[in-house]
Parts: structure tokens; sequence; C-alpha cells
């Protein structure tokens, strides 16, 4: 397994790659935090609580998209064979319950200032992102957001278009944009006549304190989290927004790494639009263990998935990479 940097020799000379981050890129900062295990813990499923609970312990998982993805295919065999209406609308509602159960949970979990994150962290993963042309995260979590907006901790003044300007608003396509929410973020919202994020105001109120009274007025956040790949992508073709990210990806030439994510198939919608890039090499992170079954999954996952088109895949050990540190 090479190291982060060994992986980075590989490129051309002068070649600046770009990126996909995932779930680890914040895990690497607090693993306590960002992983499902906590946020089952902090669910709250209102008067369905026994019941959702349950399937989550017959099935013996904490993954959210799991327990979705169930659900989702249970509505379809409801249907195929003709189950009352009622009950298949009632497994419908939970679903969204659960939906909704896991946007509230991300709010309350996540830390609430940027300065919880230390300077020489922020300098460290400032850095770290200053070596990609271009980053789409699929994140919800404003680890990324908060990293790009510290530029006084930065001496080389490293900075990225995200296509929002004045007020707040999405411009679209007339931008430098190199900086995509794949699956949105906390800190994005559709107003239906635009899209916005937010940012902390003059009077001092953070992002998180706007999520949460936002959840309290039953407004969310731009947030993907359909069960299967197919059900994202339809989320996301219906979104202005997302879809312009969506079909960036299909642009990329050169180099990307792929970093923090497992490669499920809940997220094939990515991959496939990479595999349909000029991409020629893609650098996948592998954590811990290479040969435990999940990292097995994902070395055949990204071998089915990306290496056509004569791409070349290279994996690489992620505890190498010098994100937060």
């Amino acid at each position: 397994m090479l190291k982060f940097q060994e992986a980075l020799d590989i490129l051309d000379e002068g070649e600046v790659p770009s990126i996909i981050i995932a779930n680890g890129f914040s895990q690497s900062w607090k693993d306590d935090i960002f992983n499902y295990s906590n946020l089952y813990s902090q669910a709250d499923f209102g008067g369905r609580g026994e019941v959702i609970q349950s399937l989550f312990e017959q099935l013996g998982t904490y993954d959210f998209e799991a327990v979705s993805k169930y659900l989702s295919a249970t509505v379809l065999v409801m249907r195929t064979y003709h189950f009352d209406e009622a009950l298949i609308n009632r497994v419908e509602e939970d679903r969204e319950i659960l939906k909704t159960a896991l946007i509230a949970a991300i709010s309350r979990t996540h830390p609430d200032l940027p300065s919880e994150i230390t300077d020489t962290e922020y300098v460290s993963v400032r850095t770290f992102l200053s070596g990609f042309r271009k980053i789409f995260s699929v994140n919800y979590d404003l680890l990324f957001y908060w990293a790009r907006n510290k530029p006084h901790l930065d001496p080389q003044h490293y900075s990225t278009d995200d296509g929002f300007r004045r007020g707040g608003v999405w411009v679209g396509e007339d931008t430098n944009q190199q900086v995509y929410f794949l699956h949105g973020g906390l800190h994005i919202y559709d107003e239906g006549r635009c899209i916005k994020k937010h940012s902390c105001t003059d009077e001092g109120i953070t992002i998180i304190e706007q999520v949460r009274d936002n959840l309290t007025h039953g407004k969310f956040p731009l947030f993907v989290s359909e069960p299967s790949a197919e059900d994202k992508e339809k989320r996301i073709k219906h979104n202005p927004y997302l879809n312009f990210c969506f079909r960036e990806l299909k642009k990329l030439q050169g180099s990307l790494f792929i970093h923090g994510h497992s490669l499920d198939d809940n997220d094939k919608h990515i991959f496939d639009q990479v595999s349909k890039s000029n991409v020629s090499s893609v650098f996948v992170s592998i954590y811990g263990d290479e040969n435990s079954d999940a990292n097995r999954r994902t070395i055949a996952n990204a071998m089915a998935y990306l290496s056509v088109r004569g791409k070349r895949i290279v994996f690489y050990d992620a505890e190498t990479a010098p994100i937060w540190r």
C-alpha cells in the first residue's frame, strides 16, 4: 500500500489533481463525532421510535442509509403484492422520519464553533486542500466549509470559489467554481427561487444555530440522503445546484483522488460519472487493514466501477494523508 506522498509522486510533473472527499475526511479530525453509531444514539424518531429502532436492532446496524434502503425495498415488494395502501404509506412515512431524524441528529452532534478546531489543524488541512484543483465533497458537515474560510491562517492565501456570491446566493455556471457539494450540506438551502448558503451573521449567529432554528420551523438543508444510487441521482437531477455539481464530475480530466470513501454501491452514481470522464488515474484511499472484509469490498468496487477506458487505479494508505496534523 502506497503512502499518500508516494501517490503524489506518481503524478506528472506540475500536475494538480482533483479530489472527492467523504466521511473519512471528517472522521480523521474526530472519529467519535462523525459516525453512524453516535448519530443513532442522538436520533429522535418521535412516536415511531420503538418501531424504527427495532429495525436497526434486527438488521444489526447503525447505518441510516442501509435501513432506508430496506424500507424502500419493502415498499417495492408491498406494491408488487398489492398490500393495503395505508400500510404502504406508513412505511414511506417511516422512511421520511428516518431522514428527518438523521438531519436533526447531525445538527445536534456537530461542533458549534469553528474555534473547536485548532489553528494548527486549520493550517494543516488548508495545506492539504491547496494541493487539489477541484474539490468535490459528499459530506454534510461544516468542517470543509470552515477550513476554506480561514484565510488568515494561510500564508499562501489559498482560496477557492464555491459559486456563491453576495447574499449567499449561488449564481450558477458563470463563475470559476472549484468547490462542489455533491450531496448538499448543512449550510446550503433551496429557497425555491434560488440556492443559498448560510454564513455566520453580523450579529454572531453561527451556522449551526441557524440550522437548528430552521429545523424547529420545519425548514431543512439541501441534503441528499436517499437509500440508493438511483434515488440519489433522481434527487440530484431535480435541483439545479446539485445537478450542476454532478455534471462537473463528468468533465474532469487528469488525476483524481478519492479520500475517505468506502465506494459502496449507494454512491455508484458518483463513480459512474467519474468512469465517463477523461480522468486517467484514480487514487483511492484505504483505511486500516487492506485485507479486511470492508476494504476488500472497497478495492473490488473501485476496480469494478472505475477501471474502464484504460483508467489506472492506485490505492494508498489513508492514515498517511496529512489532513488535520
